[in-house]
């Protein structure tokens, strides 16, 4: 079977997706950023009803304080609100498109009822696609193209 075959093929769940962390729209900014902060996660999706109606991200927590924001707003003023999401059984050539596509470095996976049920990063997808080429990867030299000119050793 040839790698671009398992990419089309293979779910998102194969790329190693991380369990959403999720909280309601009336929740401060500042509790947010605690919650990213405990959980060692790089986005929170945003739920109301369990559905997801936004997400907030790292990068949109770097511009929030660069612009010297008031971090005791409720997220739902500061969220990406209908956010790109993927389902469970999209494969993993979907997400590398939509990620790159978008710029995305995380989409929420979710269910049919759009409720989030994980989140998938780049990393996981970095991860699955090293899983596929392990002895390429490993063992490709600092500069995989470079000839040496003069020869080495004795």
């Amino acid at each position: 079977m040839s790698f671009a075959l398992k990419l089309d093929t293979e779910t998102v769940e194969r790329a190693y997706p991380d369990e959403a962390l999720t909280l309601p729209p009336d929740t401060s900014i500042r509790d947010v950023f605690a919650q990213l902060r405990t959980r060692n996660s790089g986005a929170v999706t945003v739920c109301e009803d369990e559905a997801i109606v936004g997400i907030f991200t790292e990068r949109d927590a770097l511009r929030l304080l660069a612009a010297g924001a008031d971090i005791d707003q409720p997220i739902s003023a500061v969220m990406t609100r209908n956010p790109t999401t993927l389902q469970k059984t999209d494969s993993v050539s979907k997400a590398i498109s939509l990620m790159s596509s978008g710029g995305y470095r995380q989409l929420p996976i979710v269910d049919e009822e759009n409720r989030p049920v994980s989140i998938l990063k780049a990393a996981g997808i970095l991860h699955y696609l090293v899983e596929h080429f392990p002895k390429i990867i490993y063992n490709l030299p600092p500069e995989p193209h470079h000839s040496p000119q003069t020869r080495e050793g004795a």
